[in-house]
């Protein structure tokens, strides 16, 4: 310590330092005790201890979307992502950075590296869809929540396997078909279940033209790791070489990157159809190709239409539902027609769009809190990829399939059964 100018020495003794200390501790006590009415949860804030904290996996353009409605609610803390893409990455910081006005938001190349923090309760899942099922097991694994966008799949073995995962790391999962959620499509699937259209007999849904193809784009220079970590981008798909486009948004339409055009729209439509025929823990049990379409039955006899043309124009992704009384169309627009007319009167008139992921969003958050399944649980959302999966099978064969839902497999067609799952390569693992 340094010398005082009368020379004395500044040094307290051991019982000076007690006596400072006790008298610094009584004026605090006597002092008012000021804690920031968030931490509370006053003032319209929520208590920390009632936030979920979040953090993103592959956030691109509709990850953004998804991102920007699930930071809009008080109970979320995003805290962090992950991307291959340095410009992803830093651009989803700068994202929140700003939502929160800070500089918290923590960027990893690695999602393991995310997955391990233990304050993260949830992820946002917004890869391409080479990557959902294999980043949700691993999030599982890791013990945490998770919101997947769609398609969830690339197979029916990767649909079973994330159903399984999922429930036996107890896990809340919710894929993203927000239009479960979208007020249009359930007021529809309310008219079927409560038997205003009468016996159901058929649900449509609008997909997309079928093909995709196995060809490769020419080879490129491959980036600085840093830069996009190109190995890690391709995960569990064939390796082939660099090509821009496909980190750009160029990779539908290539096999094993996408599954098609039946899966794309199918993911939403067909899994509102399944849950209009109440077939939510299974799938048709016949698959017959028509055209751009494919035409399924449920052992109900209900018919699943999957067809790209002839809609009412009441935006992308639309489904009809058709009873012996009555019928009823939706789509993206939030708009609904039906037959009969009289039925208009029970509808609000009042729906976001289809592609608004809010409500969905607030589902999921509530199942954080509450440990119920969500409306589109891994479970359910298994079960329409299923569906998907082997329409596609049945149009790539050119033939009609028979399926068997328990055991998930094709009746007396060995190639189609081939088909049910993909090579994954090393040293990544559904299990």
């Amino acid at each position: 310590m340094a010398n005082g100018a009368s020379g004395h020495s500044t040094r307290l003794t051991r019982r000076q330092l007690l006596l400072s200390g006790a008298r610094a501790g009584a004026a605090a006590l006597a002092a008012p005790l000021v804690v920031p009415a968030s931490v509370l949860g006053r003032g319209g804030a929520v208590a920390p201890s009632e936030r979920i904290v979040v953090g993103g996996i592959g956030i691109g353009g509709r990850g953004q979307h998804v991102l920007s409605d699930t930071m809009a609610n008080p109970d979320v803390q995003f805290v962090a992502v992950c991307d291959v893409r340095a410009e992803r990455r830093e651009a989803i910081k700068k994202m929140a950075d700003s939502k929160y006005g800070n500089t918290d938001c923590v960027g990893y190349q690695d999602m393991f590296d995310l997955l391990a923090r233990k304050d993260i309760d949830a992820v946002l899942i917004a890869t391409g869809d080479r990557w959902h099922t294999l980043a949700s097991i691993i999030a599982a694994k890791a013990g945490k929540d998770i919101y997947c966008e769609k398609p969830c799949s690339m197979t029916i073995a990767e649909s079973r396997a994330l159903a399984d995962a999922v429930r036996r790391y107890g896990r809340i999962y919710q894929a993203g078909t927000q239009r479960r959620n979208v007020e249009n499509f359930v007021f529809a699937i309310d008219l079927v279940h409560r038997g205003r259209l009468g016996r159901l007999k058929a649900v449509h849904a609008n997909t997309l033209d079928p093909p995709t193809t196995h060809d490769w784009l020419p080879a490129e220079p491959e980036p600085p790791r840093d830069v996009v970590d190109w190995d890690r981008w391709l995960g569990p798909c064939p390796w082939r070489p660099y090509n821009a486009n496909y980190v750009r948004g160029g990779w539908r339409g290539f096999f094993d990157f996408h599954g098609g055009g039946i899966l794309e729209w199918g993911s939403h439509t067909v899994d509102l159809c399944q849950w209009a025929a109440q077939a939510d823990a299974t799938a048709p049990v016949e698959y017959e190709p028509k055209g751009k379409g494919v035409i399924a039955k449920y052992s109900t006899g209900v018919k699943l239409v999957m067809r790209e043309e002839g809609w009412l124009g009441l935006g992308t992704c639309s489904v009809r539902f058709e009873g012996d009384e009555g019928w009823v169309e939706a789509g993206d627009s939030g708009r609904v027609e039906l037959e009969p007319e009289s039925l208009r009167s029970e509808w609000s008139g009042v729906a976001d769009a289809g592609t608004s992921p809010r409500a969905h969003v607030r589902d999921f958050l509530n199942c954080v809190k509450s440990r119920k399944q969500p409306r589109a649980s891994a479970s359910v959302a298994a079960q329409s990829h299923i569906a998907c999966h082997a329409a596609y099978i049945a149009w790539q064969l050119g033939r009609k399939l028979t399926f068997e839902p328990t055991r998930e497999e094709f009746v007396g067609d060995e190639e189609a059964n081939r088909m049910r799952s993909r090579a994954i390569r090393e040293p990544w693992r559904l299990t």
